[in-house]
């Protein structure tokens, strides 16, 4: 819940002054044996949910931090995991813990953890097949904001009419933003940008090899793009995406339901 939701309902008179403390105690950050300080505020803040970068951490780190995010807030989120790592992590945990996992991404959920649906509308483009991976984490984490997310796949500029009929969903659908993720040259997201009036993030993608390759030239094609609005993350940043997208959009759907 955020902020500005805790102070309307008071307001309103749904809930509590003890009711709105005990929500607000949130925003301390809570330690873990000296190897973490957890930003439980940070949803309540920006709406941000605190997440654990699983990559570089060890498996007994990631479970220490995991528990105590469990215990505070009932839902903890861990990126850039492999499917055997995060195996090893779920059968460590309670077994009335709830799991997912997609593409790196291992969501963990105590029973009765309740996601809010915010209406903010978020959708994701990609240009390839290979680009899939990045795109899912960019989706795991806008639907963990809230957002109601449409994807479509394999619609990138080598075969150009392949991204027409995605686009005319998109408008249909009024979604809030789009993110579109290509590596090789990485084209799509200034092709997106100069056709639609709805903001687009570009995700480059480390697909490609030799000169540029890795995701550079994805990259560059996109900082140099000559449409006009079209905002650019980091190589493979597909977490830096989705949180960004949902930002807009569910700031977009805070001012739908208030206009209504």
């Amino acid at each position: 819940m955020r902020l500005r939701e805790i102070l309307e309902k008071v307001r309103s008179g749904e809930m509590s002054i003890e009711e709105a403390e005990e929500e607000i105690r949130f925003f301390r950050a809570s330690e873990v044996e000296g190897i973490a300080r957890i930003d439980l505020g940070r949803e309540l803040r920006k709406g941000v949910p605190e997440v654990i970068f699983g990559e570089v951490k060890r498996d007994e780190e990631i479970l220490k931090i995991a528990r105590k995010m469990l215990e505070e807030s009932g839902r903890c989120i861990i990126t850039r995991l492999t499917e055997e790592r995060a195996g090893k992590i779920t059968e460590a945990l309670p077994e009335d813990i709830i799991h997912e996992f997609d593409s790196g991404v291992l969501v963990l959920k105590k029973r009765g953890f309740e996601l809010r649906k915010s209406g903010g509308k978020v959708a994701i483009l990609t240009a390839g097949t290979s680009d899939i991976p990045v795109a899912k984490e960019a989706e795991v984490i806008a639907r963990e904001m809230g957002c109601d997310v449409m994807s479509f796949h394999d619609v990138g500029v080598a075969g150009i009419h392949r991204l027409f009929p995605a686009l005319r969903e998109i408008l249909e659908k009024d979604c809030d933003v789009i993110i579109v993720v290509a590596g090789m040259d990485g084209a799509l997201p200034s092709v997106v940008s100069g056709i639609v009036d709805i903001p687009v993030i570009g995700v480059p993608t480390s697909t490609g090899y030799g000169a540029g390759g890795k995701g550079v030239a994805a990259l560059y094609s996109m900082l140099q793009s000559c449409s006009p609005g079209l905002g650019v993350v980091n190589i493979d940043n597909g977490f830096g995406a989705g949180v960004l997208a949902a930002i807009i959009a569910n700031r977009v759907a805070r001012f739908r339901a208030r206009n209504g």
